[in-house]
């Protein structure tokens, strides 16, 4: 399979994943959180000199496993990066650049504090967190239905979740989200920071 071929079945097997009853995310996963990871993935690979089809296939297999099966959510990065091991061998990409995605899978979760070694990594985590401050609505949808928070409880731990994401970001990702991350701020918590 040439490469474009191969991007597009880890597309469909990812999104086919998300439409699952399984996922308890539902199909918003895709539609506002992985595809953003994508898109910001590419663009920080662009900018900062990455493989742009490193980045993609890691940007739709980093929460894999996630949306496969809740109970792997606690070490997704671990399970998403054996699965997109899984998957890409199955399509016979090769091993020099599984090994490279795998990497960018592992290292892309903030709460984990892995070291990121590589623009590709780099650009995977940074995206992964952009996605989280440019979906505002997405996370407010996981605090208020999926978490049941009152008002109060939600917009903090909105504000808190959009915070650790700023500060996962490298200083490309920060300079193309900055005013998203602002705006958020203020809606959450009725002022400007930054001012």
């Amino acid at each position: 399979m040439i490469t474009q071929e191969i991007i597009n079945e880890v597309r469909k097997i990812v999104e086919e994943q998300c439409k699952s009853k399984e996922n308890i995310y539902g199909y918003g996963a895709w539609k506002h959180h992985i595809n953003i990871v994508v898109k910001y993935s590419k663009i920080l690979a662009k900018k900062m000199g990455g493989d742009i089809e490193i980045v993609e296939l890691a940007a739709l297999l980093h929460d894999y496993a996630s949306v496969k099966d809740y109970d792997l959510y606690k070490d997704h990065h671990i399970h998403s990066s054996n699965l997109a091991n899984k998957i890409l061998s199955e399509l016979e990409y090769p091993s020099e650049k599984i090994e490279q995605v795998k990497k960018c899978i592992y290292s892309h979760r903030a709460s984990m504090n892995i070291r990121r070694n590589t623009i590709e990594e780099i650009c995977v985590s940074s995206a992964d967190a952009m996605a989280h401050i440019d979906q505002i609505p997405s996370l407010l949808h996981l605090a208020y239905v999926s978490k049941g928070m009152d008002i109060d409880e939600g917009a903090k731990w909105v504000c808190e979740k959009i915070e650790r994401s700023w500060e996962k970001l490298c200083d490309e990702a920060k300079e193309i989200i900055k005013d998203k991350y602002c705006s958020a701020k203020i809606t959450l918590n009725g002022r400007d920071d930054h001012e």
